[in-house]
């Protein structure tokens, strides 16, 4: 005995809006490309936002950090693949020290022509937002602003002409006023409790985690951003 089993008739006119929809959405996983490919810092050609910054010390024309931000309506391990593939063309070299790579989220540290580079991605509302940092290790040596080997740098001034002292790990360190006074403070890797002083007076009490090869300037103002990493 043969068993026929009839099945839903589909209209032809919905078998084409399937494969229409089906060849749209085979054109839209297209590879990422650069938007510049001569750019040291690319961005993919889908991307719907990009911005750059740059930090410069006082007298020195060229950057000693480059920041891009930019979000691209692609998958993480797409764009992952991409900077992969970008950054290697432009002398960018992965290192395994510090990376982590997951589902939504992935962090790559480089050694870059220039200095240190770290990759962040992370996964939100269908796009994927992206932070690539590249840090010039000649222009922050110039500036003074490398720690010593293994340390933290911390680099403070206090913009208010009182007499102010900044508490941290067991020190009291007094601030001399203005913005051409920065001080610094070498640290061992860690998390500080801090606290600033001004006339014996508590103004505030806060506390700064650092690593191994980072610089930090801590504001001691009356601002919402305490502190900023430099390099």
């Amino acid at each position: 005995m043969t068993t026929v089993r009839h099945g839903t008739k589909v209209p032809a006119r919905w078998w084409l809006l399937v494969c229409g929809l089906t060849l749209l959405a085979g054109c839209s996983q297209e590879p990422l490309t650069a938007a510049d490919p001569h750019a040291d810092m690319p961005v993919p050609t889908r991307a719907s936002h990009s911005s750059f910054s740059t930090s410069h010390a006082s007298g020195i024309e060229v950057p000693f950090r480059v920041e891009l931000e930019a979000q691209v309506p692609a998958e993480l391990n797409d764009v992952l693949a991409f900077y992969r593939a970008e950054l290697g063309k432009r002398g960018w070299q992965e290192k395994a020290e510090g990376a982590t790579v997951a589902a939504d989220r992935a962090r790559l540290v480089f050694a870059s022509p220039k200095g240190p580079g770290t990759l962040t991605l992370d996964r939100a509302k269908g796009e994927t937002t992206i932070d690539l940092v590249q840090r010039n290790t000649e222009v922050a040596a110039k500036a003074n602003f490398l720690p010593a080997s293994g340390q933290a740098r911390l680099i403070f001034g206090y913009l208010v002409p009182d007499v102010a002292s900044l508490a941290i790990n067991d020190e009291v360190i007094e601030i001399a006023g203005g913005v051409n006074h920065p001080q610094m403070l070498d640290l061992p890797p860690g998390t500080y409790a801090y606290t600033l002083l001004v006339s014996g007076r508590r103004v505030r009490t806060d506390s700064i985690t650092v690593a191994a090869g980072e610089t930090w300037g801590l504001r001691l103002d009356d601002g919402d951003r305490k502190s900023d990493r430099i390099y």
